[in-house]
């Protein structure tokens, strides 16, 4: 199985970037995995909504060309479906099933993930209704991912 994260920017706190080298490096024991990390459309200090949806549609041209046909695409969002690490497990286990050699999980700039990315992807996430810094966001569903992977597998990091 192949997993992509595909997250608008880079992490630029050395603690994050650590911390999902380690999830990163655990989770290589399970599958192939690789980060993806478009650059993020520059938008003004206090931009208008029309500068923000305009920017979403371009970072979604460029999380679309990372995205291979035939994958599994979970949007990372905050209307998406919480769900717990058993049921991320089965979901992972299912689309194996069903065929797909690749999921790709899409997180978006500060500002979200453009709507209509969001429609095509197979599945929408929820980390909590609450709201986290993108970085750390980023670490938590590493997390996540590994920990679904090792329920999977047996392992003895999930109790």
């Amino acid at each position: 199985m192949n997993i992509n994260f595909i997250a608008m920017g880079k992490l630029k706190e050395s603690w994050f970037r650590e911390a999902c080298a380690e999830y990163l490096k655990r989770l290589g024991a399970y599958v192939n995995v690789k980060v993806i990390e478009p650059a993020p459309v520059d938008l003004p200090q206090k931009p208008s909504q029309a500068q923000i949806d305009q920017a979403l549609r371009q970072e979604a041209v460029k999380m679309r060309e990372q995205i291979k046909p035939g994958s599994f695409t979970v949007a990372m969002c905050i209307e998406g479906k919480p769900i717990s690490s058993d049921q991320l497990a089965q979901k992972l286990e299912t689309a194996a099933g069903q065929g797909f050699s690749t999921v790709n999980f899409i997180v978006g700039s500060s500002f979200g993930l453009d709507p209509e990315l969001k429609k095509q992807a197979d599945m929408q996430l929820s980390m909590s209704p609450m709201t986290f810094p993108h970085s750390l966001a980023r670490v938590m569903l590493m997390e996540q991912v590994y920990r679904a992977y090792s329920i999977i597998n047996n392992g003895k990091y999930h109790k």
